[in-house]
């Protein structure tokens, strides 16, 4: 009888804590639940507003007005050009001396150099022993324009010019042989002259 008794008070001890914890989390979950309804509330009585007054809109609104009345930034391509950089790495083209002669003493370094096997370079000797390119051709389809050609150039005779505008219709019309590297050459001295100039600084 008497262990019966201290059974059944253990087990109502038992149940008092556990409708206690019960109340004490149902009042903890309240309150968490009463938060959430607050924020809700906020953010509908904040997008309401929005809403009412447009704000987004505005917002929009004067960002495209803020830019609206400032420099344009485009330009009318082709007939408008931005600058390059005298870095740029166009159209390769072979360059002559002001005398006319070759730069190129086909020491074969750009062929050796380039990553992508573009370069194919014949030469012959000169009646007075110095080597002159009887072949020289690129494939433009191979190039990467990585300029590795240009910068192991001992006379600066191989270079990457400014012109980028060379599309064609087919794929022959990409390679290069020398004829029509000294002809691009020949086009763009003066460019390429400057160029090399403004970039001797940082060789």
């Amino acid at each position: 009888m008497c262990s019966t008794f201290f059974f059944l008070h253990g087990y109502h001890d038992i149940l008092n804590s556990t409708f206690l914890s019960c109340s004490i989390t149902d009042d903890e979950e309240r309150e968490k639940l009463a938060k959430e309804i607050s924020k809700d509330w906020s953010s509908v009585f904040e997008r309401s507003i929005n809403t009412l007054f447009l704000t987004e809109l505005v917002r929009g609104l004067s960002l495209t007005l803020k830019y609206f009345f400032e420099p344009k930034v485009t330009i009318n391509y082709p007939f408008e050009k931005g600058p390059l950089s005298p870095r740029f790495r166009g159209e390769h083209a072979l360059r002559r001396y002001p005398t006319g002669e070759e730069r190129c003493i086909a020491c074969k370094l750009c062929e050796a150099i380039c990553p992508a096997q573009a370069i194919t370079i014949e030469a012959e000797e000169r009646e007075d022993g110095s080597r002159r390119t009887t072949r020289y051709d690129i494939d433009m389809t191979k190039c990467i324009y990585c300029g590795f050609c240009q910068e192991a150039c001992p006379v600066d005779a191989i270079v990457e010019g400014p012109n980028f505008e060379f599309a064609t219709e087919t794929h022959e019309e990409l390679l290069y042989d020398k004829e029509k590297l000294l002809e691009n050459g020949d086009r763009w001295e003066t460019e390429i002259a400057e160029n090399l100039r403004s970039e001797s600084l940082y060789r």
